[in-house]
C-alpha cells in the first residue's frame, strides 16, 4: 500500500527541498532516537544514529520506496542497522567498548545499598564470564538483541548463539547461589 504523504515527501526530498528533510525529522526523528537509544543505550551515541540515518535521506532519497512501506518503518530499519554496526565496530580484541559495558555497569545514586550490592555481585558475575558468553549475554540482556541478532553481531550460527547464553545463564545462577544473591 503506498501512503501518499511518503510519496509526496520523497519527491520533494529528490527535488533537493530542504524543508522536506525538515518535515521528515519532525514527523519521523523521535522514533528513529527511540529505536538507536534502545539499543545502544547510550544518549549521545543515539543522536549519533539519528543524524546518520537523517543526512542518509538527504544525500540518497531514491533508496526509499514509499511502495514498500512506510518512511517510519524505513527510517527505524535504518538507525538499527546503524546501531548494529556500531555495536561491531565497538567490538576489538574480543571485548565490547563502552558501548555496552557502560550499560551494564551504571549505577542509579538513589539505589538502596542492598541494591548497590546485589549490583556489584552480578556484575562482577558476568564480567567473570568467558569472553564469547560475556558477549552475548551483554547483547541478548543489556543490547536488548534477539538470539538471531547475537548471532549475526558476533558472527556466529543462531544454535551457538543460544548455546552461549543457556550455558551463560546456567554460569550466572550457579555463582550468585553459591554467594547467596539467588536461592539453590
Amino acid at each position: 500500500m503506498v501512503d501518499e504523504c511518503d510519496y509526496r515527501l520523497r519527491e520533494r526530498l529528490i527535488a533537493g527541498a530542504a524543508d522536506a528533510l525538515a518535515d521528515a525529522y519532525d514527523q519521523h526523528a523521535p522514533a528513529v532516537y527511540g529505536v538507536a537509544v534502545r539499543m545502544l543505550g547510550e544518549p549521545g551515541a543515539a543522536e549519533d544514529i539519528v543524524q546518520e540515518v537523517f543526512l542518509g535521506l538527504w544525500e540518497h532519497p531514491s533508496q526509499y520506496d514509499p511502495s514498500r512501506g512506510r518512511l517510519r518503518a524505513w527510517l527505524c530499519a535504518a538507525a538499527r542497522y546503524r546501531a548494529i554496526d556500531r555495536l561491531r565496530r565497538a567490538e576489538v580484541g574480543g571485548r565490547y567498548l563502552p558501548l555496552l559495558v557502560d550499560r551494564v555497569t551504571a549505577l542509579d545514586a538513589e539505589e538502596s545499598p542492598i541494591q548497590d550490592v546485589l549490583t556489584k555481585t552480578v556484575r562482577g558475575a558476568v564480567a567473570d564470564l568467558p569472553e564469547p558468553h560475556r558477549a552475548a549475554i551483554l547483547l541478548a540482556y543489556y543490547g536488548g538483541l534477539t538470539y538471531l541478532q547475537v548471532a549475526a553481531t558476533l558472527g556466529i550460527a543462531e544454535g551457538t548463539a543460544k548455546s552461549r547464553l543457556r550455558q551463560a545463564l546456567r554460569s550466572l545462577a550457579a555463582r550468585l547461589a553459591k554467594e547467596g544473591v539467588l536461592e539453590k
